[in-house]
């Protein structure tokens, strides 16, 4: 048979066996997940970012604009929020993008308690107290989101600041500077003043108890892991560093 080209054909190279690729039909091995379930968390993660899309979109079908222009301080919270997020990034010194789609997932799946909490708020006061909260109470939840805005973003300035110094090296510096120089840990406490004044703008003491209760209790495991690390590396001058300073209030706590 000729060609297309109205040559003779060389001799045929032969391919081999054909094997799947994907291996054999029989049981994963132990401690692997099923392919249909191993990026089950992923789809999740997928799942809530489409499904809080969409009640953004239907908000502004029913027209939040309006809404935004009878509670202007609740919209002066959610634009500096958004800033917040974004200059977060842009200002720590330990961000990296995720390495894969797990790692997205895993960081979309830790904000689900400020997702509860930005949908909490709201409910309660809808449907269990009702009425406008008054705008004192608004007003004091902005001024405490701006109060966390500045610990938070100020310390991850502060931190990449003090640790670069000339003096360091290169090599890692315990910072006891600025707002370090008071309390051990001032972004925890910054980003608990922004989240926890959301239960302000709303006017929803119960959200806020829980708000309270689970910040405490976070922050008190996130401090004692980040402050074990530290011991680890800076020893004896550390543990000098905690008798000196308060967690997270001076003079309190």
């Amino acid at each position: 048979m000729e060609g297309g080209d109205g040559t003779q054909p060389g001799p045929r190279k032969l391919t081999g066996e054909l094997k799947a690729p994907t291996g054999g039909l029989g049981p994963a091995p132990s401690g692997a997940a099923p392919g249909r379930w191993r990026r089950i968390d992923i789809r999740v993660s997928e799942l809530i970012v489409f499904l809080v899309a969409v009640v953004g979109a239907v908000a502004l079908g029913l027209g939040i604009s309006e809404y935004f222009g009878e509670h202007p301080y609740t919209l002066a919270y959610l634009i500096a929020y958004a800033g917040f997020r974004f200059a977060d990034v842009l200002v720590r010194e330990d961000f990296e993008p995720p390495p894969d789609a797990a790692g997205l997932s895993g960081s979309i799946l830790r904000q689900l308690p400020v997702l509860l909490l930005f949908a909490a708020a709201p409910l309660e006061r809808t449907y269990l107290y009702g009425g406008e909260v008054a705008r004192w109470a608004q007003a004091l939840g902005l001024l405490m989101e701006l109060l966390g805005l500045w610990l938070a973003l100020g310390a991850r300035i502060q931190l990449g600041f003090f640790s670069s110094t000339p003096e360091s090296g290169g090599s890692r510096t315990l910072v006891r500077n600025g707002l370090y120089g008071r309390i051990r840990h001032p972004i925890w406490l910054g980003e608990f003043l922004v989240v926890f004044a959301w239960t302000l703008e709303f006017g929803a003491p119960i959200a806020a108890v829980i708000t309270l209760i689970f910040g405490a209790v976070m922050g008190r495991m996130r401090a004692a892991a980040e402050e074990a690390g530290m011991l680890a590396q800076f020893g004896d001058q550390y543990a000098r560093y905690m008798q000196e300073t308060e967690c997270f209030i001076p003079g309190v706590w």
